[in-house]
């Protein structure tokens, strides 16, 4: 390492791509944009990442780099949720943050994948800054992949899964760089939230990644993946939107704002289940349009089969929800407020849980009202679920999971979010100032404090609490007052799923 002779400033280290000169970001150093792959547009559209030219000056990384081509999460989502967009075709990079690059390899590493459902999300959401975690002596990574029909396009020509190709390629650059900035390649916790989570967990299933970490954390995903023939059915759907066949040239020919005007029109009608069941064969309208593709190459078989089978079964996994996922997706519009009995058992239906079903979680929570209870059950069929059956599908393997709940309630709007999907990020990372509107204008930093020391604990190498295992199932509350470890909590909800796989296809 050296400093930049021109400014004075900012630390210079040396990549197999080229030097990169960082900047003091909170007492630390911050290594913004730094490309690992090539800029995937022309004739490199919607096909595997490449590698990047190299570069012989030092590349100023003292800035957020580009981020790729995206829809915009829709009002009034957008109100809560930041998500920058920055121009420019270098945007498959990553940003680095360490306390010290001069101290040779030995740091544990933290990769952050953002969420996003696939068609949003940025390494430059200032939620994900990893300042905090090289201040406790963590190096902390995010990384860029493509989003929507440029990262997960499947027309039946053999490509698929150019995203996770990305993660795959952005791995790589870690092991083959990281200890330049502190790191150990060998010690690489790859981490997170809502689609990142389900990101995470197809990262654990995919030959390809295997040996690239050690350690995962998964937070608020399930094990998610389509069959080959339901990638090709949205490509029909957006081709037939676009006037265009459905090829792969075809489709990179189309410029990327109508592309992305037809994905979102496509994504509202998922959420909003207009789409005709009898277009999507057998297996339905995807609940997400876009997201990992059976192919049998990048990823040989569903996500939830490869890890009940043994694949990452020597990676330790730390797996949760929080308390009120659905209040996110739900609250805002008003339908809580009219939700009765009916909507609840019909809802409740759609998602797999019958009658007694239902009935079950009103005998457990009998103060509940019925727009209570259908946020539980959605919560616990879309989140609290899958990572229950990812870490049953685990017992008894060589490597623990750790499953948490994230509790605490949010005054903000009126406590109209509650526990809410991704509530709990700014916790993890200690970037309150940095969380947005979610958690209210004065968050409390006691329970960042121990959310975020357990994060590092994890990275670390350490057991922030005792392992989920099939006698206690140990569970860790995170909330105010104080927050302690519960042995199967909610016993009966959970129970009341039977062996349903809580979209573990």
């Amino acid at each position: 390492m050296t400093l930049d002779q021109t400014t004075g400033t900012g630390a210079i280290v040396e990549t197999t791509l080229g030097a990169v000169r960082g900047k003091d970001d909170g007492g630390v150093h911050a290594f913004l944009g730094i490309p690992f792959a090539a800029p995937p547009f022309g004739t490199r559209r919607m096909r595997p990442p490449e590698p990047h030219e190299p570069w012989d000056d030092v590349l100023d990384c003292t800035h957020y780099g580009a981020t790729v081509p995206k829809s915009q999460y829709p009002p009034p989502t957008n109100q809560w949720l930041l998500d920058p967009e920055i121009e420019g075709e270098d945007c498959l990079n990553l940003n680095v943050w360490t306390s010290d690059p001069t101290v040779g390899a030995g740091m544990p590493v933290f990769v952050w994948i953002y969420g996003g459902g696939f068609t949003q999300g940025a390494n430059s959401i200032p939620t994900y800054s990893g300042a905090p975690f090289a201040r406790d002596g963590v190096v902390g990574v995010n990384i860029n992949y493509r989003l929507g029909a440029d990262g997960f396009l499947a027309t039946g020509d053999g490509i698929a899964n150019c995203a996770l190709l990305d993660m795959v390629a952005a791995l790589e650059w870690v092991r083959d760089n990281i200890a330049s900035f502190g790191g150990d390649p060998d010690q690489v916790t790859i981490a997170g939230e809502s689609a990142g989570a389900l990101a995470v967990y197809a990262l654990m299933a995919i030959p390809r990644a295997e040996g690239l970490f050690h350690r995962a954390i998964a937070q608020s995903g399930g094990p998610v993946s389509f069959p080959a023939q339901t990638g090709e059915r949205v490509a029909a759907w957006l081709a037939n939107e676009l006037g265009i066949e459905p090829t792969r040239d075809a489709f990179a020919a189309v410029p990327i704002p109508d592309l992305l005007a037809a994905q979102q029109k496509l994504s509202m009608a998922a959420r909003a289940r207009l789409l005709d069941a009898a277009d999507w064969g057998k297996t339905g309208p995807p609940p997400l349009p876009f997201g990992p593709i059976i192919d049998g190459d990048v990823l040989p078989a569903s996500i939830a089969a490869r890890l009940a089978g043994g694949a990452s079964a020597s990676v330790t996994l730390l797996a949760g929800s929080n308390l009120e996922e659905d209040r996110l997706f739900l609250a805002p519009s008003g339908i809580l407020d009219r939700v009765d009995d009916a909507f609840l058992e019909d809802s409740a239906g759609r998602v797999g849980l019958g009658e007694d079903g239902v009935n079950a979680y009103r005998a457990a929570q009998p103060d509940a009202s019925p727009a209570d209870l259908l946020v539980a059950i959605g919560t616990d069929a879309r989140f609290r679920q899958p990572a229950l059956r990812v870490a049953e599908s685990r017992f008894g393997g060589p490597a623990p999971t750790f499953i948490y709940e994230f509790a605490w309630r949010s005054p903000a709007f009126g406590g109209m979010f509650g526990a809410c999907h991704a509530l709990e990020i700014p916790f993890a990372f200690d970037n309150l100032d940095r969380g947005g509107r979610l958690a209210g204008d004065d968050p409390p930093q006691e329970l960042a404090d121990v959310v975020h020391a357990a994060w590092v604990k994890f990275v670390d190498g350490g057991d922030p609490w005792p392992a989920y295992d099939g006698q206690h199932r140990a569970t860790m509350s995170f909330d105010l007052p104080d927050s302690h470890v519960v042995d199967n909590p909610r016993a009966a909800e959970r129970e009341a799923w039977g062996t349903f796989g809580a979209l573990g296809g």
